[in-house]
């Protein structure tokens, strides 16, 4: 993982960054240029399939947003346009995977997706395959292709595709049992695995007391899962709020995913609803 808070690929011949009568073929991560920087990179989660939604995020000027296929039924074309439509605004979008195959890794990562999230990682073993699976020689031996959106649709280098790819795309593995625990330093430890994302939802829910994210069970964890990737130089994530984001930025976390879309329609709307009671 370069410590370089700007790609040195932005301006290859691939890329052609560095003309601006040239297009950009290869786009470089805002959320990698942030962190690398020092900085922590903001995230808003998307539950709704519009691209309109994605957009309307992406206006704001809001670093990423967050889509989803494990929770939540939308289709990969849905994904597709969500990508489109936060990249025109200069916007990341990471994308939660469902447990499948090595194909649903790579999807989101050949629509230009700037990461991918795998949930419920339990083991270094599983780490390390999931790593194989999505970065290119010579870290792992991602399935090639480079005629999707992420290789300007054969339009880029295949050298600069590459190396961009394994560059300015980032994968994030989630931290989110309590059986993890047992290999967490292994885990942290896997080349290709750029960050470790703690879910204190489901870690609680593990414990058998759902809900109950400040229990000192899960406040430990959350110490534990940031002290990992910080001593093998990965990058730490993690859902907060407005309320705690300080404490979890100065606990060394450099992605934080604060609020989701859902939440701020059904607020607005039962705002509405208590007005007319």
């Amino acid at each position: 993982m370069s410590s370089s808070p700007q790609s040195p690929y932005a301006a290859s011949p691939g890329s052609a960054a560095g003309q601006s009568n040239q297009p950009v073929l290869l786009r470089p991560s805002r959320v990698l240029q942030k962190m690398r920087a020092g900085q922590t990179a903001g995230c808003v989660k998307l539950n709704l399939a519009d691209a309109r939604v994605a957009e309307i995020a992406a206006l704001t000027g809001i670093d990423c947003i967050w889509a989803d296929l494990e929770h939540v039924p939308n289709t990969l074309h849905d994904i597709e346009n969500q990508v489109r439509a936060a990249k025109m605004h200069n916007t990341d979008t990471i994308v939660r995977v469902p447990r499948g195959s090595y194909s649903d890794l790579i999807y989101p990562l050949e629509m230009d997706a700037a990461g991918i999230m795998v949930p419920h990682v339990k083991t270094a073993a599983e780490a390390r395959w999931i790593a194989q699976q999505t970065k290119f020689q010579p870290v792992g031996r991602r399935a090639l292709d480079g005629g999707n959106a992420d290789g300007a649709y054969c339009g880029a280098d295949m050298s600069d595709y590459i190396r961009h790819a394994n560059e300015q795309r980032f994968v994030i593995v989630q931290i989110e049992d309590p059986e993890a625990m047992d290999e967490l330093d292994e885990i942290a430890a896997v080349p290709g695995v750029d960050m470790i994302f703690f879910g204190p939802g489901d870690f609680s829910h593990g414990l058998g007391i759902a809900g109950q994210i400040n229990d000192p069970r899960v406040v430990a964890a959350r110490k534990a899962v940031v002290q990992a990737a910080l001593k093998h130089g990965k990058f730490a994530g993690t859902v907060g709020g407005l309320g705690n984001r300080q404490e979890l930025i100065d606990m060394g976390f450099r992605f934080l995913s604060i609020g989701a879309d859902v939440v701020a329609i059904y607020e607005y709307f039962a705002n509405i609803a208590k007005a007319f009671k």
